[in-house]
């Protein structure tokens, strides 16, 4: 029953949400729907083979990094006015389609960063931005969870969240000589009250 992914109902979606580029909620539900399918296609076939599912295998960033980067992909199928940002690791991950040459921007000061978490609040990016942040909230299970006596449960959209944010509704955090963390910057409260204000889906 948990390689079955709970479905998303239209009528959680707020009418009132003010997306960006002509990106609609009809959109967002697309994308999340073909991400429920794609992700109850691999689990049943892992379930077939005796494998562990999808999210009970990947290190929950690496899983993390999946659920974002199939919204990069997903979104502009249904939104023509968002194109994904072919640059490598360029910023944000979306771009107005045809403004830049190739459709490739290292730093553009227009688009959507996407990001996908499991976390209610606290969202990380690599540095303080300008941008119009859009972040897809999700409860699903970790690897861990077997060895703690969690049961297996479905994949569930938590919440999606979107709004303009400045430099100043980060904080950034540096790191010590000593120190291998990642550089990372958090989203603070302002932040959260700009993207909770503006939300898109919430279960």
């Amino acid at each position: 029953m948990a390689c079955h992914a709970q479905p998303i109902e239209a009528a959680q979606f707020n009418p009132k949400a003010a997306i960006p580029y002509g990106c609609a909620i009809e959109h967002i539900y697309k994308a999340m729907s073909d991400y429920l399918r794609f992700l109850e296609f691999i689990n049943m076939e892992l379930h077939r083979q005796r494998i562990s599912r999808l999210e009970s295998m990947l290190m929950p960033a690496n899983f993390s990094s999946i659920v974002g980067e199939f919204m990069c992909m997903a979104i502009p199928r249904y939104c023509p006015n968002l194109t994904r940002n072919q640059y490598h690791n360029g910023h944000p991950d979306l771009i107005p389609a045809g403004i830049y040459p190739d459709n490739t921007a290292q730093h553009a000061h227009e688009g959507i960063e996407i990001k996908a978490s499991r976390y209610l609040r606290g969202w990380q990016g690599h540095n303080p931005e300008n941008i119009w942040l859009m972040v897809f909230v999700f409860d699903s299970n970790r690897p861990a969870d077997s060895q703690q006596g969690l049961s297996p449960k479905p994949f569930r959209f938590v919440s999606v969240l979107g709004a303009q944010l400045t430099e100043a509704d980060w904080s950034f955090a540096g790191r010590s000589a000593q120190s291998r963390r990642t550089i990372t910057a958090s989203v603070t409260g302002s932040g959260y009250d700009k993207l909770v204000a503006n939300w898109i889906y919430q279960a």
